[in-house]
């Protein structure tokens, strides 16, 4: 029988190998006055933290991911690093930036904090929540099957109106509502939707999104889709703009006259932060990069939709960060 210790685990032996390692090679460190390795990657960590804001956006046929796409490209440097999301919709995206860890800003719709609001979803909504800058305006797209010509042509027929939550059914539902309009809806992802409306099980399609939406440019003109005008009738004008899809916009789906619709603005949230705190200083760190930065997104190869961005613009019913 040997006396003494019992002998030590091969793992454990290796641990504390290891150990030895780390503790040998910060001793050298300190004696030749080289940086801590901890210290350094601790150091590394502030610096990238410190200017990184979350954005949540849309899904990748929508325009919300393409602006993120954009903030993201241009604003990116030493002291601003934009990490753009794919998002769920504007209620989604309402919810997020209020409880999401690493969401802190969001583009949302701008009818989205009233309907919050009124539905009552979130306690305090309207305190937690401000807008940074209104962005655009985003259209109505009404995309139906061959042998609907109207919008009325849609009462009792089955029309997807996008997942259970997101902007475009919101907005579905308030345009439906304001017209008189009964559908019958379903909540399919978009994509998956333009198959079905493609293959006649569904008769149309809603999606809100800035022209032109990549979701319709691979539409042919043979297939016999088109969009649907959307009458500007004052029962939609208390809430949304009136516009108007153009042949250029959408070539296989838009007649040459063109087509009517309305459309509902696009605003860029953040969470209301405390002046003087670190999230609050990112944010406004990157409001200032916006701002020092707005005639790069005037350029190609930048969205066509950053040309209507106003960053004076109001939003009634909205409170605005202050940076």
């Amino acid at each position: 029988m040997t006396l003494g210790h019992p002998p030590t685990p091969p793992g454990r032996r290796a641990l504390l190998l290891t150990m030895a390692a780390g503790l040998m090679a910060r001793e050298a460190s300190a004696q030749s006055g080289m940086p801590n390795p901890v210290q350094q990657l601790s150091a590394m960590s502030a610096r990238a933290n410190a200017g990184t804001v979350g954005l949540i956006a849309g899904g990748v046929d929508g325009t919300y991911i393409r602006i993120a796409a954009d903030l993201a490209a241009v604003l990116d440097n030493d002291n601003v690093r934009v990490i753009a999301m794919i998002g769920r919709g504007s209620v989604q995206n309402l919810a997020d930036i209020m409880v999401l860890r690493g969401v802190d800003l969001g583009i949302v719709q701008s009818d989205v904090l009233a309907y919050a609001r009124r539905e009552r979803l979130f306690p305090s909504v309207e305190r937690l929540v401000q807008y940074v800058c209104k962005l655009y305006d985003e259209e109505v797209h009404v995309l139906a099957r061959p042998g609907i010509e109207r919008v009325q042509d849609l009462a009792g027929q089955p029309v997807n109106v996008d997942l259970r939550g997101s902007g475009t059914a919101m907005t579905a539902s308030l345009v439906f509502s304001a017209l008189g309009l009964q559908v019958q809806e379903r909540n399919e992802p978009q994509d998956v939707a333009l198959e079905q409306l493609r293959r006649g099980e569904i008769a149309a399609l809603v999606y809100v999104a800035g022209k032109p939406a990549r979701l319709f440019t691979g539409i042919r003109p043979e297939e016999g889709l088109r969009l649907l005008p959307l009458p500007t009738e004052p029962a939609l004008l208390e809430t949304y703009l009136p516009a108007q899809f153009n042949r250029a916009d959408y070539p296989a789906v838009v007649p040459e006259s063109g087509t009517e619709t309305v459309a509902v603005g696009a605003v860029l949230a953040c969470y209301a932060w405390q002046p003087g705190s670190d999230r609050h200083r990112k944010v406004s760190r990157f409001v200032e990069a916006l701002q020092a930065n707005f005639d790069s997104f005037l350029r190609p190869p930048r969205h066509p939709k950053w040309r209507e961005v106003n960053l004076a613009a109001t939003v009634p019913g909205w409170t605005r960060f202050n940076a």
